[in-house]
């Protein structure tokens, strides 16, 4: 019998089954719309905070304290001025850029070697050292605080760009580890079989061979740790000083200037500080879909 809707004749099935090509062209449109007004709703909720904190490094004081809050105002840019003129904030921004790439840089080259090794040659107890790996990342940040302060204040590693670089390294190896085996894994060995058979040596194989089909992987990992080593505060509040300060530190110790909560000021350096996160976020978001997928999707990058 001819229809237009296809039907299970299944005798035991209750109801018959739609397919999703015959439905109709209307419902379908209707589906898209409400599903991208939910989205949008869901992002402007998340991305309000992140409004309001953008429209305030724009305000004045007066301006920031209205009530009801202005959403139409004068901008201004004095307030960028008087952050730019702050004490050594450039140098907590330098900071930030050089614990962040050379931490995340030495993680992601540590990181690769290991998971194609873990992937590869399979030594015994892999797995269970890939569980012992992202073991460290179960236990909440500050039962670590004490145990690091000891250790850095014996082998004079406070305040110092090293102990944090080696730090900060040490934690984002095992979340990388973990999300470029499973890459590597999505790459047949016999890529590396073939490689082997015609003279190449392994380190070709790895790096020639190997590497560039786990490109999305790599960059992947690297900008979630480049998001953990920029947004962290406690570790370099307590195992930094001065000399290695951060922004997100630099915005805990100026929370209280004067006496009373800058709102300007945290404001404005929250703004330029989450700027340049953002544009990386914005540039590399695929990577990012394909690292949570955990290379799935390969392909389609």
């Amino acid at each position: 019998m001819s229809g237009s809707v296809a039907m299970d004749m299944n005798p035991g099935a209750s109801e018959p089954v739609l397919d999703q090509k015959q439905i109709p062209h209307e419902d379908r449109e209707r589906r898209l719309t409400l599903a991208g007004v939910a989205s949008w709703i869901v992002a402007l909720l998340f991305f309000s905070p992140i409004a309001w904190i953008a429209m305030a490094a724009f305000k004045n004081t007066d301006q920031l304290l209205a009530s009801p809050p202005l959403f139409v105002f004068t901008p201004t840019l004095d307030n960028f001025i008087t952050m730019f003129e702050t004490p050594n904030i450039i140098g907590y921004f330098i900071n930030s850029v050089v614990l962040s790439l050379v931490s995340v840089s030495i993680a992601i080259t540590v990181s690769f070697l290991a998971a194609y090794s873990f992937s590869r040659f399979k030594p015994p107890g892999t797995d269970f050292l890939m569980f012992l790996l992202l073991s460290t990342r179960f236990v909440p940040a500050a039962a670590f605080v004490i145990p690091f302060f000891q250790l850095f204040g014996v082998l004079q590693l406070k305040n110092t760009y090293v102990g944090l670089i080696i730090f900060y390294t040490m934690f984002s190896v095992p979340f990388s580890v973990w999300i470029l085996k499973g890459f590597i894994d999505g790459v047949s060995p016999r890529f590396d079989e073939t490689g082997l058979v015609n003279g190449a040596s392994r380190a070709h194989v790895i790096f020639r061979i190997v590497l560039p089909q786990v490109k999305p992987g790599l960059v992947a990992a690297f900008v979630f740790n480049i998001i953990f080593v920029w947004n962290e505060f406690l570790f370099d509040f307590q195992l930094g000083g001065k000399e290695t300060s951060t922004i997100p530190v630099a915005l805990f110790t100026s929370l209280y200037q004067g006496g009373a909560v800058n709102w300007t000021y945290v404001a404005t350096l929250g703004t330029a500080y989450v700027l340049p996160l953002a544009v990386l976020i914005y540039f590399f978001q695929k990577y990012l879909l394909v690292g949570m997928t955990f290379g799935t999707v390969r392909g389609e990058v």
